[in-house]
């Protein structure tokens, strides 16, 4: 191996010790430049990037920490490298007769000799030499036991692809068919995404820290490393969410047919998820499923709390509801019938009163606008009498009866005819007493009984009651 390898694994190996990870899956080298005087560079970097006034910085940071800082390290290795002899990245023009011919990921044909043995990874410098070929972008391979990262690695979070053809009137198909691009991890893989984001996290606090000490004023290099670690824990935490998606898919199924959409329900999961993705504690040893089964869930059942019902009904008594019908449908197999409210109050520990006030709670309202029938042509209000409802003929027959009442009660003295209309409620549907009328005329309830009486005779006559026979019938 020359001279320009061995300084570069003394680089890598200032690199690995500055900052060891305590889990997660064993990462590849960081990228040779080819220069002896990085390994200062990376040092200083890395005491910089972690705590600049520590006195022993590798001594008190975790190891996310201590990852943020050796991300931030070897992005520093990676830009003096560049400075120092700037190499085109990517497919180069070939010369004029070489083959044309390249596999993506690894060198040509020629250039095998020059592959290292640590872990398949590619050693830049000996990979991109070859005597026919120009460069060749050498692309992290993805283990069994997790990425394989280098400084070019910026890649490894899921490509958004957008449907441009293909799309189906089926929403929830087409979902499902976006969310499967995305491949599935493994427990390393998780634990390795889990240490992006808290490195992200890390450094989004020391930046703002920084940036409050120091009023705004920071190394611009610094600043730029910081800001990459904090990009690089927004990507790894969009993939964790991305690939985990169809766990809520699976459980948003079990609660179909409750009151609201499939789409609904995954969505309100994916609220849950992403809380899930901000809480996960790495160090526990669970996998990352296990964990978001929990918050996915509670999501869910919340939102049907919130949306479901067309009345809604306070958290805790749907808690309530829920557990009064699991009761019921145990003791339904168990007794073969249906329990009665003082058996559900002993199982309950409730009283049998609250027993039937919680199941009045828990009834679904239904729609007057129900289809019925197979052919959908009839609704189900159509079925239900309106016992308030007025018929036409009766509505015009009560107005005319009105009309004729008061052509009849103007025939009488104002005195004779307000007694009557008081007398028997015809003004505000109110009937009166004779004490309460003498009161409004000043004299006493004989006496109203007399002018009560009198009136009666009056409107017997034919003269008057002829035109009120008619709406006796």
């Amino acid at each position: 191996m020359s001279d320009t390898a061995k300084s570069n694994d003394s680089v890598t190996s200032e690199v690995d010790a500055s900052a060891p990870l305590a889990a997660g899956p064993k990462k590849a080298p960081a990228a040779k430049t080819g220069s002896s005087r990085t390994a200062a560079a990376v040092g200083k970097a890395v005491k910089s990037a972690a705590a600049p006034d520590a006195p022993d910085a590798s001594a008190t940071l975790t190891p996310a920490q201590k990852r943020a800082a050796t991300i931030a390290a070897r992005k520093a290795v990676s830009s003096d490298g560049e400075a120092a002899a700037p190499k085109a990245r990517g497919r180069q023009a070939k010369p004029a007769g070489a083959p044309a011919k390249a596999t993506r990921g690894r060198a040509s044909k020629g250039s095998q000799d020059h592959e290292t043995e640590d872990a398949g990874t590619v050693d830049d410098d000996e990979s991109r030499t070859n005597t026919n070929t120009e460069t060749v972008e050498i692309v992290p391979e993805k283990t069994g036991r997790g990425f394989v990262y280098s400084d070019a690695d910026d890649d490894d979070a899921p490509v958004q692809q957008v449907m441009s053809a293909g799309a189906t009137a089926d929403p929830v198909k087409d979902y499902l068919k976006q969310i499967g691009k995305v491949a599935l991890l493994n427990a390393e893989q998780e634990v390795d995404l889990a240490l992006r984001i808290e490195a992200g996290l890390f450094a989004e606090e020391k930046l703002a820290a920084d940036l409050a000490a120091d009023k705004g004023k920071i190394d611009d290099k610094l600043k730029r490393e910081l800001q990459w670690v904090i990009h690089d824990g927004k990507r790894a935490k969009n993939h964790l969410l991305e690939a985990n998606l169809r766990l809520v898919v699976s459980l948003a199924k079990r609660y179909t047919g409750r009151g609201m959409l499939f789409l609904d329900l995954i969505q309100e999961g994916n609220l849950g998820l992403i809380r899930a993705v901000e809480k996960f504690d790495y160090t526990k040893g669970f996998k990352f499923s296990t964990y978001a089964t929990w918050w996915i869930r509670q999501a869910i059942t919340r939102a049907m709390a919130d949306q479901a019902r067309t009345i809604r009904i306070p958290v805790h008594m749907v808690e309530v509801i829920n557990k009064l019908a699991r009761v019921q449908r145990q003791m339904l197999q168990d007794l073969g019938r249906e329990p009665t409210p003082e058996e559900l109050a002993i199982e309950l520990d409730m009283t049998p009163e609250k027993v039937v006030e919680v199941q009045k709670y828990g009834r679904e309202p239904i729609s007057l606008h129900t289809p019925l029938g197979e052919d959908g042509d009839s609704e189900f209000g159509d079925l239900i009498e309106d016992s308030e409802a007025v018929v036409p003929a009766d509505a015009v027959s009560f107005t005319l009866l009105q009309e004729q009442l008061h052509s009849v009660l103007d025939t009488l003295s104002e005195r004779e005819a307000g007694v009557v209309a008081m007398r028997f409620g015809l003004t505000d549907g109110q009937p009166k007493t004779l004490d309460e009328i003498g009161k409004v005329y000043g004299v006493t309830r004989e006496r109203i009984r007399q002018i009560e009486s009198k009136t009666m005779s009056k409107l017997r006559h034919p003269s008057r009651s002829q035109v009120l026979r008619d709406y006796l019938d």
